[in-house]
């Protein structure tokens, strides 16, 4: 059973939490992994490259000479895809290039890369997040505490931050940040996880997950 720290807006350690054994075990499912992030790249897809067949590309109604007698190849029409502006022979056309997987597989892939993170040593327990004002600087200068951002670093690593509920004034303070991607524990998925190098949770967005997961 893995236990973690618990820390507060100052960056300081208040509380350990056990976390859940049948969901933080260490198991890692690659397989189911790979599936749900090449569901997700696909979905996010829109398929919209398209060409046009001969039949499509304007002109080229008039025969461009007689059938027989002129020595030459026969040619029904000027927009043959051998011509120059003909149409193009299997060419792409828009589709779509989504499809579905089980909710089984999504939640294995979600678990695993839970476990990843617990493993690299970027799982942080936050006990709560919330800001006087609607301000960027207060969620950055939080952030700082965390030691999640500092100012001398010339890249910044990637945050995913998971809370149980978002209120104007917390959504307001974080939107700014461009290193920073907030999603409820409710709504977050494999590929969100792995997209970003740290990963920073509320102690009530942990519970979320854990009743996802169970």
């Amino acid at each position: 059973m893995f236990t973690l720290p618990v820390y507060n807006l100052e960056g300081k350690e208040i509380d350990t939490i056990k976390l859940n054994a049948a969901i933080f075990d260490g198991s890692q499912n690659t397989d189911c992994l790979h599936q749900v992030i090449e569901n997700y790249r696909a979905n996010q897809r829109k398929g919209l490259a398209s060409t046009k067949t001969r039949g499509e590309v304007s002109g080229g109604g008039r025969k461009p000479w007689k059938q027989k007698g002129t020595g030459r190849a026969r040619v029904g029409s000027t927009r043959s895809p051998l011509w120059r502006h003909g149409g193009v022979v299997f060419g792409p056309h828009p589709r779509d290039f989504s499809f579905s997987l089980p909710q089984k597989i999504k939640k294995a892939a979600l678990r695993t890369s839970l476990n990843l993170k617990l493993k690299e040593n970027n799982f942080l327990i936050l006990d709560e997040f919330k800001v006087e004002q609607p301000k960027t600087k207060l969620a950055v200068g939080i952030l700082s505490n965390l030691k999640l951002f500092s100012s001398k670093e010339k890249k910044e690593k990637k945050v995913l931050f998971l809370t149980d509920k978002l209120n104007l004034e917390l959504k307001k303070a974080l939107k700014n940040i461009s290193f920073l991607t907030v999603d409820l524990a409710s709504n977050c998925h494999a590929y969100e996880v792995m997209n970003n190098q740290k990963l920073l949770v509320t102690k009530a967005a942990l519970l979320d997950l854990t009743s996802r997961l169970k």
